[in-house]
């Protein structure tokens, strides 16, 4: 299932994704007096229990294609987790050419992927717009990321057993504040945290509908001009291997989101460097995941 989070009128609702829009599977299941979880982390936190009952009230209104409650553009859709469990974690330096281009812009060696977290307030919504402030900064870059939403609570996780902790598979954006990254001496939390800088969704599919997560086409356009693109089979580290050791003396629990690192082609490694302005519109795509599509504006009024 490709599970999204959406708003009816202030009411935000569970749906499943189809090819013609969302099916509003919160008020499906009220309707048939189902007893229905509120949001996905519900979901993931209910274990064998919630989601065999979301797929009963899709597979009974058609199988696998039923008729849509809401067009894509009709419903506000939110991010998929908001908040997801802790901080999310993402990984730097995964790609082998992203390690290179980044060692190269910093003259730093490369030796292993860099661990950091993105504030939960960072979270924004697939298609939202991304307000920046250019007091704080001037420099933001974009990263497309595969996005693993865990769904079962481990520690010292083997490699072997670690894609079945997985829940499901998303697209994140890891907006970056590069001035603040680098010039701030080197707070990659706080450049990385920024209020919007964390665009995720639009769904999260339910991995037994990703065979291989490391069979991914990975891609990022600016205004419809291809900065960045991949595949998941390019990852230094592929999925599970991050899950075990991200687990090494540290619990996962369900309902973390890992952002899995970028490849290649961002803009603060190009020459000259390329940051993303007011105005911009910046899509994010995870081929067979889904696709951001953000723009950026002005800073926002409080």
């Amino acid at each position: 299932m490709r599970l999204v989070m959406f708003l009816v009128g202030s009411e935000p609702h569970i749906g499943a994704l189809n090819g013609t829009g969302i099916v509003d599977l919160s008020a499906r299941g009220a309707a048939a007096g189902v007893d229905m979880p509120a949001t996905l982390l519900e979901v993931i936190d209910g274990g064998d229990m919630y989601l065999p009952r979301l797929r009963t009230i899709l597979d009974g209104l058609g199988g696998e294609d039923p008729a849509a409650d809401y067009a894509f553009g009709e419903v506000r859709i939110l991010p998929p987790l908001d908040p997801p469990r802790g901080n999310v974690l993402a990984i730097g330096r995964n790609y082998e050419e992203h390690a290179k281009e980044s060692a190269l812009a910093r003259n730093e060696e490369v030796t292993r992927p860099t661990v950091f977290t993105k504030a939960q307030t960072s979270i924004t919504g697939p298609f939202d717009d991304i307000p920046v402030d250019e007091r704080v900064t001037t420099q933001v870059d974009w990263e497309v990321e595969l996005g693993v939403v865990i769904g079962r609570t481990g520690r010292d996780i083997p490699t072997e057993q670690a894609l079945d902790h997985v829940f499901g598979y998303t697209v994140i954006n890891d907006l970056s504040a590069r001035d603040v990254q680098f010039g701030w001496g080197g707070q990659y939390f706080k450049g990385k945290s920024l209020d919007g800088f964390c665009p995720v969704g639009p769904s999260v599919v339910t991995a037994d509908e990703v065979e291989d997560p490391q069979q991914l086409a990975v891609r990022l356009r600016v205004n419809g001009e291809l900065k960045q693109e991949a595949s998941t089979a390019d990852m230094i580290f592929p999925v599970a291997e991050l899950i075990a050791q991200l687990s090494v003396g540290m619990t996962l629990p369900a309902g973390t989101l890992i952002a899995t690192g970028t490849p290649s082609g961002v803009g603060f490694a190009r020459k000259p460097p390329e940051f993303l302005q007011a105005g911009d519109v910046v899509e994010a795509e995870v081929v067979g995941i889904g696709t951001l599509r953000n723009r950026l504006t002005g800073p926002a009024t409080v």
